[in-house]
């Protein structure tokens, strides 16, 4: 999975930030690291990440402020760092555009595990199977092909989570997925949290695809069976 994959950790914390740094890169990874989120800036700047590792307590502006604003302008994957028991933390990061979560302390095998586990879910460019090329979902079409969602002219940004769970939904449109079901094709562990994890990422879904995400047209909440997309 690693390949040529370049990572930006941002701790700031310096012990930290060169343990994971030698870490990864002992399993192939190419890692840049940024002591801070204005450090963290001036790379992104100058380079291109396919993932970002952040921690979210920092001095100055931390991971989750950090994380909202980069998802005006970037889709790159972010995995924050979050103080153990901390849940709050988790839910604001995820609906800040964060893709997962990791608890500290943790172990570096974990992070690991983590970082290729989201690697995997990005979206590929070759479709899976044979469909209609575009679903239209009200103003906007979402392109099968690409994994690509517009309107009109413009290409609305999705995550790499919201991607993924647009490829879920489209593969069976009109059939409802478990929260159970999602956290397994996303590929995360188990269990209640991932599962409310699930519903955060169908909320920020929601305010991208429908006029009103309060009342959904089409991504829908089927009750007692989960979610489901019915595109017109």
């Amino acid at each position: 999975m690693s390949g040529e994959i370049h990572l930006l950790i941002v701790d700031d914390d310096a012990r930290i930030r060169g343990l994971l740094q030698k870490f990864l890169i002992r399993h192939g990874f190419c890692v840049t690291a940024a002591r801070d989120a204005a450090h963290a800036r001036r790379l992104l700047a100058g380079l291109e990440f396919d993932m970002i590792v952040l921690d979210v307590m920092m001095p100055g502006e931390d991971g989750i402020s950090l994380t909202q604003d980069l998802r005006k302008t970037i889709s790159t994957p972010i995995m924050l760092l979050t103080a153990k028991g901390e849940t709050e933390d988790r839910i604001k990061g995820l609906e800040a555009g964060a893709d997962d979560y990791l608890s500290k302390p943790f172990e570096p095998k974990e992070l690991l595990l983590r970082i290729n586990a989201v690697l995997r879910r990005m979206p590929q460019i070759e479709p899976e199977e044979v469909g209609p090329k575009f679903l239209h979902l009200g103003k906007f079409r979402y392109d099968t092909e690409r994994g690509e969602l517009w309107e009109g002219e413009e290409v609305v940004r999705l995550t790499g989570t919201e991607s993924q769970l647009m490829k879920i939904f489209v593969s069976d449109p009109g059939e409802p997925f478990t929260r159970a079901q999602l956290v397994e094709r996303l590929g995360r562990d188990g269990g209640q949290a991932q599962e409310r994890a699930v519903d955060v990422q169908i909320t920020r879904l929601r305010r991208k695809i429908e006029d009103d995400p309060r009342q959904p047209r089409y991504l829908q909440t089927v009750r007692g069976a989960g979610y489901m997309l019915t595109p017109e």
